[in-house]
């Protein structure tokens, strides 16, 4: 291979840490997000939701992935009619299942 894509390759992964896949839609900054369910609130469904978490041999930051999970789930509530999300499970490589719920 040659030494200008040997170092493009290497460029990239460099870049990766940077870089941020999923963006908030709209209506989704409002969703609230709690650690645990909520008590007195209509439960509207659950998502299961999953990133890429791994490219080739390198691992992404796990807090990034995390908080990129947490706005795929945020960016389902809208749709469900639920104003608030927690989440059921830990992520686990790449992927997590949220609570959607109703909330006056």
């Amino acid at each position: 291979m040659p030494p200008s894509i040997r170092l493009a390759a290497a460029l990239l992964v460099l870049a990766l840490p940077a870089c941020t896949f999923v963006k908030m839609a709209p209506g989704a900054q409002q969703v609230k997000v709690l650690s645990v369910a909520p008590s007195g609130c209509e439960k509207r469904g659950e998502v299961a939701v999953s990133i890429t978490h791994k490219v080739g041999f390198y691992e992404r930051n796990p807090t990034q992935v995390r908080d990129e999970l947490e706005t795929l789930a945020r960016n389902e509530a809208p749709g469900l009619g639920a104003n608030t999300i927690s989440p059921q499970d830990m992520p686990h490589e790449g992927s997590q299942r949220w609570a959607m719920w109703r909330c006056n």
